[in-house]
């Protein structure tokens, strides 16, 4: 019996991108649907973040094409169906004078636009994703004030408040004590399950994306792999992304 695909939201056709004739990523192709828990994982410099900007149109691929939702890159107007989370924004200003709820309603702006006054529905959308994440207590507490993984769920809210059908995290993690990233993962996990929310998370952490995720894509320049979490447990694999020395350190032995 054949099992229908979900819809593509994401299509990758032979996309290559260059800094100063300097191939970062090379004849990418591959598809993102709808539903899909993906996790991105390489080595520094690989190309994993590139790609994500690429994606985002924040940069220009070298070559090849870019589709979202079914239209060209460049003809996608509905920008808030993606939400983002960039790497490192964890790390803010401790005097950063902004509440939790000033920062989330700042991401209902990618639907609304700049110059349109906020609506009940919007002050809702902004009410539910931080109720979704968990932060909903802290609505009037100082971003600075919170610790690593309640600021990245602050930020996770802030992209959710635009009501989107992807979630792109870079590097996700950083700026989380080891003891919270198993409780944010599951709230990942929730947020596909449950939110059926289309995820994407850039990760170097090879556990991590091998245990949490549905699908992984391997990238070290080029597509090393596309497929099951278990496919990056295989030794040839981790050997084109990390080299012939590499050796996978579980993290619970």
């Amino acid at each position: 019996m054949n099992i229908p695909l979900e819809e593509p939201y994401i299509e990758l056709n032979n996309v290559s991108f260059s800094y100063d004739h300097t191939p970062v990523i090379e004849n990418l192709t591959f598809t993102v649907r709808k539903g899909e828990y993906l996790g991105i994982i390489g080595p520094n410099g690989g190309g994993k973040t590139t790609l994500i900007k690429v994606i985002l149109g924040l940069l220009h691929p070298t070559e090849g094409a870019v589709m979202l939702f079914g239209k060209d890159r460049h003809d996608f107007k509905e920008k808030y169906r993606i939400g983002y989370v960039p790497q490192r924004i964890t790390q803010t200003d401790k005097n950063f004078p902004a509440t939790v709820f000033e920062v989330v309603r700042t991401g209902r702006i990618a639907r609304l636009g700049f110059f349109e006054r906020f609506k009940k529905e919007d002050i809702l959308a902004v009410e539910k994703a931080m109720e979704i994440s968990g932060i909903a207590k802290y609505r009037d507490t100082l971003v600075g004030n919170l610790s690593g993984g309640e600021r990245q769920r602050v930020f996770i809210a802030r992209a959710l408040a635009s009501e989107p059908d992807v979630l792109i995290l870079d590097e996700p993690t950083v700026g989380v004590d080891i003891g919270a990233q198993k409780t944010f993962y599951e709230f990942l996990a929730s947020l596909n399950s449950e939110q059926k929310l289309t995820i994407i998370f850039i990760s170097h952490d090879v556990d991590a994306v091998s245990q949490e995720t549905k699908t992984v894509l391997c990238l070290n320049h080029n597509l090393v792999c596309h497929g099951l979490p278990q496919d990056l447990l295989n030794e040839h694999i981790l050997e084109r992304l990390y080299g012939k020395h590499s050796k996978r350190v579980p993290h619970n032995p």
